[in-house]
């Protein structure tokens, strides 16, 4: 069972006990949080549908609030003489998947 869910104007795919790394969200290690679910699947059969899905959360635990890789941005302007450097390290939380609401029974 998987669900595609929705966080920082990212989209993820996740299962049970999957850790993530998604942008920031206010929250402290050891807090919950719900996600956003898109598309909920088992191996029976797929819900998509926004209606079917709205009260659908699925459940996160925080472990870690950390910084990513640094990124470089390089700037250059050929023949102008002119370049910059500059660094940036995003922040990010590290999320562990607690559990995934099961499809209803038809």
């Amino acid at each position: 069972m998987y669900a595609i869910v929705s966080t920082g104007g990212k989209q993820y795919k996740v299962a049970e006990g999957d850790v993530i790394d998604v942008e920031k969200l206010e929250a402290e290690p050891g807090d919950k949080v719900e996600l956003d679910v898109l598309l909920l699947a088992d191996g029976a059969g797929i819900v998509a549908s926004p209606d079917e899905l709205a009260s659908a959360k699925v459940v996160a635990e925080v472990v870690e609030q950390f910084k990513g890789k640094k990124v470089l941005v390089f700037k250059l302007k050929k023949r102008k003489r002119y370049h910059r450097t500059q660094g940036h390290r995003q922040n990010l939380t590290k999320l562990q998947i607690v559990s995934i609401p099961a499809l209803r029974a038809e």
